[in-house]
């Protein structure tokens, strides 16, 4: 994740009213905050974090929408739509075999989801372990 520090300006202002900078001016690139709000869009839905924690905790690792069309009791277009849509913020892998396409979380989209919600401390970003 691309991180640009900002200086703070000083201003001559009366000591009674100053105000020292204590913010470190850490801002995310503009396009990984893009992409990053796209992710978190993604899964801003009850059905999708349903769907996430499904396919998360399956013991293989990954589902097909045929199993997940059962588990959640919506028809299959519909949970199409929801996997495209986290698919296409980079939270799933997708894997067609043969008529049927299995689904598997994306550790790197998670990743950055976990980095970017991990409060930073002592001005530092958070460094977590992949998943």
């Amino acid at each position: 994740m691309a991180i640009t520090v900002y200086g703070a300006t000083e201003a001559a202002v009366d000591d009674a009213e100053a105000c020292e900078p204590e913010l470190a001016c850490l801002l995310i690139d503009r396009d990984e905050a893009a992409r990053l709000a796209h992710a978190l869009k993604a899964i801003a839905d009850p059905t999708r974090l349903q769907l996430l924690r499904l396919i998360q905790s399956s013991p293989t690792g990954e589902a097909c929408v045929c199993d997940l069309t059962e588990c959640l009791g919506l028809r299959q277009p519909t949970i199409s739509h929801h996997l495209k849509l986290m698919t296409n913020a980079g939270l799933l892998n997708r894997e067609r075999r043969g008529t049927w396409v299995w689904y598997s979380v994306n550790p790197e989209g998670l990743r950055r989801l976990r980095d970017t919600l991990t409060p930073a401390q002592d001005g530092k970003l958070a460094v977590l372990p992949d998943c």
